[in-house]
């Protein structure tokens, strides 16, 4: 057993007592949807979710919570996987994450997850990278550093899978996004699959490295969304609209032509850890939904429900739906329509626009 499989076996199972323990603590199903006045949210750094670090110290969090009666407190995290643990394990009411991280960690763990802000989809922002390489055959052989059994890695097997390719043609070395940039500095990593802004930073820092696939290539498939509890949700609306609300104030800002828009920008790019030009080039990379209108009509769409089937397609052959998983059919996703995929008995991600289309109608 190699130390990276000891590690994810490691965490699967203090995930899985955090989640008895959890459970245990909420044995009444009622007390997991109460009413209340206090509200937790993580997200950790990607280029789409820097509005949230806006958001958060510049008032607009505050100032959306206020007006419905109450407090959000928004955290950063450094680690993403670890970001969505905490969620699942209910240490958050809401998390930054993708829609594949959505449907293989909180739901496939049983945690009722609603896709509250499809926020943007990754057109650019995640990409395979290689050292001393003129092209993605030279990827066959190599091990591939990434983030295991993440969007990473559905990045590789689409990439594989277009160029007739499959992961046998390569090994897999399981890393932390906080570590990506570090390992990729050592001589022996030669190819990573990485997201923004640890990608745009190997870029600079390897300007002969070759990006030989990116996410540009499988367009609206890596969706980054802000993910809220179902029961919590359904318990206190208020959370959901403070929460669009203060995005849409956000974006809005930041997306004008202006000197306030430039320092907002500004802002998160510092944030990110780069300047302004740098985070305006991973905007470029991000098909980021500014408007509710744009949001609505994207989590509407008919392509959503394709997306999320090849999704889940590719976490049931990984075994990423849970222990005993016998189809893809073995979590339930409802979507915006009422349409269903998989087991209409087990329904634990759903993807609900009430709240986008009450900001399109000007009733937040």
């Amino acid at each position: 057993m190699t130390v990276n499989n000891a590690v994810k076996i490691y965490q699967k199972l203090l995930l899985s007592l955090m989640l008895l323990v959890f459970s245990v603590l909420s044995i009444n199903p009622a007390s997991a949807a109460e009413k209340k006045t206090s509200f937790k949210v993580a997200w950790t750094i990607y280029a789409g979710w820097m509005p949230w670090a806006y958001a958060t110290e510049k008032g607009i969090i505050d100032k959306w919570a206020k007006k419905y009666g109450i407090g959000i407190e928004v955290v950063q995290l450094n680690d993403y996987i670890e970001s969505i643990n905490q969620y699942t394990a209910g240490d958050f009411d809401a998390c930054g994450m993708t829609n594949m991280d959505a449907l293989t960690i909180p739901a496939a763990s049983g945690v009722d997850t609603t896709g509250l802000i499809l926020g943007d989809y990754s057109n650019g922002n995640d990409a395979i990278i290689l050292k001393d390489a003129k092209s993605f055959a030279d990827l066959k052989g190599r091990k591939v550093n990434l983030v295991e059994l993440s969007v990473s890695h559905y990045l590789l097997a689409r990439a594989l899978d277009k160029h007739k390719m499959s992961e046998r043609d390569v090994t897999l070395v399981n890393t932390s996004d906080a570590d990506a940039v570090a390992s990729f500095a050592t001589k022996e990593v030669t190819a990573a699959a990485v997201w923004n802004p640890q990608l745009s930073i190997i870029e600079e820092q390897y300007p002969q490295a070759l990006s030989v696939f990116t996410s540009k290539e499988i367009p609206g498939e890596i969706i980054d969304m802000m993910v809220v509890k179902t029961d919590v949700l359904k318990a206190n609306p208020e959370l959901g609209k403070a929460l669009v609300g203060a995005w849409f104030e956000t974006l809005y800002l930041m997306s004008q032509n202006n000197e306030q828009a430039k320092a907002a920008r500004t802002f998160m790019a510092t944030k990110s850890g780069t300047d302004l030009a740098g985070y305006d080039a991973q905007l470029k990379d991000t098909e980021l939904f500014y408007t509710p209108a744009t949001a609505y009509t994207f989590a509407s769409s008919a392509q959503l429900l394709t997306t999320m089937d090849k999704v889940r397609q590719f976490s049931f052959e990984k075994g990423l739906l849970g222990e005993g998983s016998t189809s893809p059919d073995a979590v339930g996703m409802q979507f915006s329509d009422g349409t269903i995929l998989g087991d209409k008995k087990n329904i634990k991600l759903r993807f609900d626009t009430e709240f986008v289309k009450m900001a399109l109608d000007g009733k937040l």
